[in-house]
């Protein structure tokens, strides 16, 4: 049973005389972070008492007296200035954990007003290899598509994957000029991604050469006035403005010089690889060409459309391998080119509406709280991310029904989906929610974005990879120390794969989603901590459980026997299991994933703290055994259920 919701509409009623706003203080009432304080505390009658002009414990002695909660709690108190403190009736909870055992939900009751959800996540660009960088919206993406689903909402899942952008351009004009045949006819899709990385290594070496000469006159400049800002601010050393602006003119410096460092490296691999400097002697144009493909390519040129056509599948074949490693389909997968008919329509109606006008050649929709302009037609006609996510909620909102629609798409992106949403709600759709549920960056002990020695940006397959490799070897030496190991070859491999990608999807998840966070193997696959292993590794412990006794839970579930809580741990777990409700709802007050991790953590705590102090197969009175054997397979259930709803397995043995 979600008590947290039911006390809150219990509140709700106390505070209706009170206030115009009760739903305001009703969120006060939250779980107690020390059980001393009992299981949940409202605190918020002092804001309410000091809006009145009371005196805060008079106040909260008077919602006290009005609570009608006598059915599931002890008598209220009132502690400290004015703090309303709850402790559930022990026989109550008992009856609410034996109700959740016999229920398929765990006692989730889908939600009373389903919306209809588009989850937009992944989204990689089709003709390049999947990296470390998509794993944050994928793995986030998925998991709120799961838990919205599980709370009873209508949710589709899109993979509006870049099929249609100046990638491919870069492509056909690689494969038309440095394609490798017999490459291309053994691996096509690795020979693509090769031509996609050398034309746009090679446009870069000719950007970067351009690009010089502006960088080291603005790092003069800035040199320059970060000297003046040092000696203003070494001047004044109490003005705060002035050592903010020194310090910002500094920062400037040195991004600038990481900047045409960065560039300098980047030419010097051309120019120290004989055959890349001729490539990019022969190929001066190389950046301006390969548009000049995509410009063909989204006219109807017969011969760009079918190299399209014949690159497209391979692909998107190869996308799905990764997909299904990770146990992720999706229920559409609508990249840019299903909307490119709609673009020309989409610019049209802004222009004649008055929303988007003209400038420099460009057609801008103009915002009243940002700088930069919306473009949804270049100067040279082509097209933008902007016109093509505009035809994408005209379709989502008119023709799928859309109530809300998720963006799952990285921190850098949140200027662009707040012109997007404004845009959107100018056009006439502001009856529906637009989220961009943005994430930070994953990084290298370094402090810098995650990627391999060589600084190339780091594979997800050979993440994946590795993860399951370093998972085999804990797998292999856990086992290995047993008096008779009990898992087969293939047993272990199946435990390495669920528990290697299992640690990775966790580790992601469990950081706030808005949060930066450091890469770490050891972290992330160890057996005690806040970890998916340490998770996976409860489950496994009440199947080791029921195995050793020879029992079989489902019988327990089918009539589950009394649930007896006279020890402190036993009610802990029992409270922390009927829980489970309110962590699947706190994910969905701003989409954070983060919310059931935190939750599912805190079970496998209480789990284990019961499993210390409340023997199972040794207790003697039979029916105190019944009890924990039942707080064991809800334990269990409730585990696996939590994991999978983050996209996370579960092994029987580990």
């Amino acid at each position: 049973m979600n008590f947290l919701a039911e006390l809150r509409t219990r509140l709700h009623g106390a505070l209706a005389d009170l206030t115009e706003t009760p739903d305001v203080y009703t969120q006060m009432l939250r779980p107690t972070q020390d059980g001393r304080f009992g299981d949940f505390q409202a605190n918020c009658v002092m804001a309410l008492a000091k809006q009145r002009g009371a005196s805060p414990r008079d106040l909260a002695a008077q919602i006290v007296a009005s609570l009608e909660v006598a059915d599931l709690c002890e008598p209220p108190e009132v502690a400290g200035p004015g703090f309303i403190n709850f402790r559930l009736k022990t026989d109550r909870l008992a009856a609410a954990t034996r109700e959740i055992a016999g229920s398929e939900r765990l006692g989730v009751a889908p939600v009373a007003a389903p919306r209809k959800y588009i989850v937009d996540y992944s989204s990689p660009n089709v003709a390049k290899p999947m990296h470390v960088g998509h794993l944050r919206s994928t793995v986030i993406g998925n998991s709120l598509y799961r838990i919205l689903k599980f709370l009873g909402h209508v949710v589709l899942s899109d993979n509006h994957v870049g099929d249609w952008g100046t990638q491919f351009g870069m492509i056909i004009y690689g494969y038309k000029h440095f394609r490798d045949a017999a490459a291309y006819q053994q691996e096509p899709v690795r020979e693509l991604s090769r031509l996609y990385r050398l034309v746009n290594q090679l446009s870069d070496y000719h950007t970067l050469g351009n690009d010089l000469p502006k960088l080291r006159e603005t790092l003069a400049q800035k040199e320059q006035a970060a000297v003046t800002a040092d000696a203003a601010a070494a001047a004044q050393p109490k003005d705060k403005d002035l050592q903010k602006a020194a310090k910002k003119t500094r920062s400037d410096v040195a991004s600038l010089k990481d900047e045409i460092a960065s560039a300098l490296k980047k030419r010097e691999i051309v120019d120290s690889d004989a055959v890349l400097k001729s490539l990019a002697e022969s190929h001066p144009q190389i950046a301006e060409l390969a548009r000049k493909e995509t410009a063909k390519l989204h006219a109807g040129d017969a011969e760009n459309n079918r190299l399209w056509h014949e690159f497209l599948p391979q692909c998107l074949a190869a996308l799905e391998g990764m997909y299904r490693r990770l146990g992720i389909s999706f229920d559409m997968a609508l990249g840019e080119s299903y909307y490119n008919p709609m673009l020309a329509g989409i610019v049209e109606e802004l222009t004649k509406s008055g929303l988007a006008r003209e400038s420099d050649g460009a057609i801008c929709v103009f915002s009243k709280t940002s700088e930069a302009p919306f473009i949804v037609r270049k100067k040279d006609g082509a097209f933008t991310y902007a016109t093509t996510d505009l035809a994408t909620i005209r379709y989502r909102v008119e023709t799928l029904k859309a109530d809300a629609i998720l963006y799952v798409v990285d921190a850098r992106q949140s200027e662009h989906f707040a012109l997007l949403i404004e845009t959107a709600g100018r056009m006439g759709y502001d009856r529906t929610e637009f989220k961009h549920v943005s994430f930070g960056t994953i990084m290298g002990p370094d402090g810098k974005p995650y990627k391999t020695r060589s600084g190339d940006t780091v594979g997800l397959e050979g993440l994946l990879d590795e993860g399951v490799e370093r998972a085999r070897q804990i797998v292999d030496e856990n086992d290995n120390q047993k008096p008779n190991p009990e898992l087969s070859p293939e047993q272990r491999a199946l435990v390495a794969e669920t528990v290697g990608i299992g640690g990775i999807i966790y580790a992601d998840l469990h950081h706030n989603r808005d949060s930066d966070y450091v890469f770490s193997w050891e972290k992330m696959l160890a057996k005690t901590g806040d970890t998916a292993t340490y998770i996976q590794y409860s489950y496994a412990r009440v199947n080791g459980i029921f195995r050793k006794g020879g029992i079989d839970p489902a019988p327990l579930r089918l009539k589950p026997p009394e649930i007896q809580l006279g020890a402190p741990q036993e009610r802990t777990l029992a409270l922390q299991l009927n829980r489970f409700g309110e962590a699947l709802a706190d994910v969905t007050v701003d989409y954070r994933p983060n919310q059931l991790t935190q939750y599912l953590y805190e079970t496998a705590n209480a789990f284990a703290g019961f499993f210390e102090n409340c023997p199972v197969l040794r207790e003697e009175d039979e029916a105190l055994r019944q009890s924990r054997l039942l707080l064991c397979d809800l334990t269990a259930r409730v585990l696996k259920q939590g994991l999978e709803l983050l996209g996370i397995g579960v092994a029987e043995q580990m």
